[in-house]
């Protein structure tokens, strides 16, 4: 695959010459990205999920494509099977009858272009959210809003937790927590932007996790230096998940299957 750039060089007389650059990159066959990620949310039944499949591009193209045609389901313990259909050819599949339960061991079976894929996780439970600070002159520069949603750990417990702020514009921005300094305490998953006003909505999510997850999505973190950019996006090394594929290994997917109980609170900016 070759892609030419165009460099334009200004000389110090403000003459210009022009080169052409040609980049030759690998072109690899494309991975199926699995985004699997059962939300039960506190107050609800939790029947209506949905599951995102897709493939991986070239990385100079915009395009996702929606991995279509695949037979994707969730079976439990007691071998109670859970069918995701497909919306259209979106590559979005869903159920409106699953049924989840905390600590409840489910499993993930995705067959796909002749290749089954499957992954096995634990429904999590979650702390709720208490109630939400607002200080107005945080940050290094002093300008920037700071959020400290407050929730209390449980104790006894080993539990980690993913936190997602979500703005006006729908960019969110995720942090992972672990108890293993806060067990039995009030504690609080943190935002801050400088780019808030009085009256902004902020929606804030907790959903409990496993520990494999927590410790899946720090790496990505850490990878990710943009604020708000999704998980799945280009990263300087390929992060594998809990899925696997049991046709041929060497072809392993991106992504994750996750469960988990959800806490959610919607706070304006005073």
């Amino acid at each position: 695959m070759k892609h030419y750039f165009k460099l334009i060089i200004l000389s110090l007389i403000f003459t210009s010459c022009e080169d052409v650059i040609d980049l030759n990159l690998n072109n690899t066959e494309p991975k199926l990205v699995i985004d699997a990620s059962i939300n039960w949310l506190k107050g609800t039944n939790g029947m209506e999920q949905g599951i995102k499949l897709s493939l991986t591009a070239p990385y100079f193209d915009s395009n996702v494509e929606p991995a279509s045609g695949a037979i994707v389901y969730v079976t439990d313990s007691s071998n109670n099977q859970f069918n995701f259909l497909e919306d259209e050819n979106t590559g979005v599949y869903k159920t409106s009858d699953f049924r989840p339960v905390l600590n409840e061991v489910y499993t993930l079976f995705i067959s796909y272009n002749n290749q089954n894929y499957m992954a096995v996780e634990t429904l999590k439970s979650v702390a709720p959210i208490e109630f939400v600070e607002q200080k107005n002159d945080g940050g290094f520069s002093g300008q920037e809003i700071e959020l400290k949603a407050f929730y209390t750990d449980p104790e006894d417990e080993e539990n980690y937790y993913l936190f997602e702020f979500l703005n006006q514009q729908n960019r969110p921005t995720l942090e992972v927590y672990k108890d293993e300094f806060t067990n039995g305490n009030q504690i609080f998953g943190f935002y801050a932007e400088e780019d808030l006003s009085t009256g902004d909505q902020i929606l804030i999510k907790n959903y409990g996790i496993s520990k494999r997850y927590y410790e899946f999505m720090f790496i990505l973190l850490q990878q990710n230096s943009d604020e708000g950019g999704g998980p799945f996006e280009t990263q300087p090394a390929t992060v594998r998940g809990n899925c696997i594929n049991i046709t041929n290994s060497e072809n392993f997917p991106l992504g994750y299957f996750r469960l988990s109980e959800t806490s959610e609170y919607h706070y304006t900016i005073q």
